[in-house]
């Protein structure tokens, strides 16, 4: 009972906005990763990472399809209920996944899903002028929201397929004027995708909250990569982003820890990983 009190001054007291908020104003860069089960979200845990992400990204790596766009709501909370069994230290959220936001009341009500059945503490939303409303909805009912922004993987339909985003000065300068919009809306956190690191610095240098980069330069708060990307399980082409972190480690454990250390040093990413 009040394990939130009792841990409070452990030597792993769980994360939460706050730490994460300090960790921007310090200049510590946090340490994010995908995670889909308990096995792994032990090991995420002992790697000390500061974020955990249930993310849509399990209906390519653990489900086998082509995009994510076939997860469902379902889908996420199973998973998010699986992980959070597993994480002591880490900020959980999770997606909402491919048309499970296109209301404010609908995003309402999968949000409470997500957090009530699925143990998040977070959502993230694949986010543009069209989601500033319902951000600023969650966030009056003081669900915490992460808006995705660049490339959004439930949109490749739409967009043409896994491109690089905000490349032409025009769509560089929407996109920030979204991630302001989105952050004046109530958004706690901005995760930007597969952008120019010039962008990624830009963006990052006009808000206030902490923004979390994968494959958005090195300029950003934090860095989160696709748990199966950086223990080297995903076959096939990989996107430039990306880095093995298995390559000289032993175990999962170590590679995990090397992905952390490496994002708190300012070691990843390297310039080869970004655009």
């Amino acid at each position: 009972m009040y394990t939130h009190l009792q841990l409070r001054d452990s030597a792993r007291p769980p994360v939460t906005l706050a730490t994460l908020r300090h960790m921007r104003s310090s200049g510590e860069k946090i340490a994010a990763l995908t995670c889909y089960d308990a096995s792994f979200a032990v090991l995420v845990d002992e790697a000390d990472a500061d974020v955990v992400l249930v993310g849509d990204s399990l209906g390519m790596v653990i489900q086998g399809h082509d995009t994510t766009v076939p997860v469902t709501m379902d889908d996420v909370v199973y998973h998010c209920r699986a992980v959070a069994r597993g994480l002591h230290r880490p900020f959980l959220m999770a997606d909402l996944p491919f048309m499970s936001y296109p209301s404010k009341e609908q995003a309402l009500a999968n949000a409470v899903r997500l957090m009530q059945e699925g143990g998040a503490k977070m959502v993230k939303l694949e986010s543009g002028a069209g989601q500033v409303d319902i951000v600023e909805f969650l966030a009056t009912h003081d669900i915490a929201v992460c808006a995705h922004l660049g490339l959004k993987p439930q949109s490749v339909h739409k967009t043409g397929g896994f491109r690089v985003q905000g490349r032409e000065s025009s769509a560089g300068e929407l996109m920030r004027r979204n991630a302001k919009d989105l952050e004046q809306a109530g958004a706690d956190i901005v995760l930007l995708e597969c952008i120019p690191a010039e962008l990624g610095r830009a963006v990052t240098a006009e808000l206030d909250v902490p923004v979390i980069g994968i494959g958005a330069g090195p300029d950003t708060n934090g860095q989160i990569l696709v748990l199966y990307d950086v223990l080297d399980i995903t076959t096939g082409r990989k996107p430039r982003f990306v880095r093995n972190f298995m390559e000289g480690a032993g175990t999962n454990l170590e590679a995990l820890r090397r992905y952390v250390q490496a994002v708190k040093k300012g070691e990843y990413p390297a310039p080869e990983h970004c655009f």
